[in-house]
């Protein structure tokens, strides 16, 4: 029987409701949440991003201001905006969308955002609350939106081996920290994969959850995966399709139709992970302001 389809869009629905409810609380109290996006550059891809991000605002009630600065903008022009973001009272969450121009530090840029308002969740303050088990700090939201997932599907996730391919700071390190932790959704026996992982099939055969977010369509065949697995797929990566009308269209890291095939849990690219990543950085933003409400 073909695995069950983990719907992202149902369930990115299902949080935006609740981030509704929320923000509709705090207008009542006075407080707007705001989130405050920054693009440096024209990069097309961005800006469809940050589009998407500043409608997922408005549709829940949020307010939200996007800042476009020139490719050629300095490090320092970008820190003294980062600082009046900082300082402004109404802005409770700030996003700089990547990548950045050459000139741009990116590690200096995420010091400088305030972890109080660090909603992407990437401040050396929010990593070390995560990697100690402190829950008063922000998760990165792509990791955050796969624990939603799982605890959607009622993914009983104690004691489960748990196998991540891929390392970065975005997604397989937090990840890999969500998942060791002692909690809900959570308490598992965590593998972290990367490209010097030796017979990577070894490892992704004996997942009971299997992340992927390498962004190497077709890595993940069948044959790598436990029959009955979870299987969640970060990947996203755009191929050339004859077949479509715009020449392309997107997958992820797994051979989708064969491993539905074997696994138990599955999400499609798109309409899988992807639905989750904004739909938790709204929750993060929400979370910020009443933190800040309440301070």
């Amino acid at each position: 029987m073909p695995a069950e389809l983990i719907d992202g869009k149902v369930i990115a629905a299902g949080v935006r409701a609740e981030v509704a409810g929320e923000v509709a609380t705090l207008k009542a109290s006075g407080i707007v949440p705001k989130l405050a996006v920054v693009l440096v550059g024209d990069d097309p891809a961005s800006a469809v991003y940050v589009a998407a991000k500043g409608r997922a605002c408005v549709e829940v009630g949020m307010a939200e201001s996007t800042i476009r600065l020139p490719a050629t903008t300095s490090q320092g022009e970008l820190m003294q905006l980062l600082d009046s973001l900082n300082a402004d009272s109404t802005v409770h969450g700030i996003l700089v969308q990547s990548p950045f121009p050459s000139q741009i530090d990116c590690s200096a840029v995420i010091r400088r955002i305030d972890p109080a308002k660090d909603v992407d969740g990437f401040h050396p303050v929010n990593v070390g609350k995560l990697m100690a088990g402190e829950r008063d700090g922000f998760v990165p939201c792509t990791p955050a939106g796969i624990q939603e997932l799982l605890r959607a599907s009622n993914v009983a996730t104690r004691g489960l081996d748990c196998v991540i391919v891929g390392r970065s700071n975005i997604v397989g390190k937090p990840m890999a920290a969500l998942m060791v932790q002692d909690g809900p959704v959570a308490n598992c026996t965590v593998t972290v994969c990367h490209r010097y992982t030796r017979d990577l099939a070894v490892h992704t055969r004996r997942a009971d959850i299997l992340i992927t977010a390498v962004g190497r369509p077709g890595l993940i065949t069948a044959d790598m995966v436990k029959p009955g697995a979870a299987v969640l797929d970060v990947g996203i990566t755009r191929i050339p399709d004859p077949t479509r009308k715009s020449g392309t269209r997107l997958v992820g890291d797994v051979d989708f139709d064969a491993v539905r095939e074997v696994a138990g849990l599955i999400t499609p690219v798109p309409g899988g992970v992807g639905p989750m990543t904004i739909a938790m950085l709204l929750r993060n933003t929400v979370r910020a302001a009443q933190r800040l409400a309440t301070a």
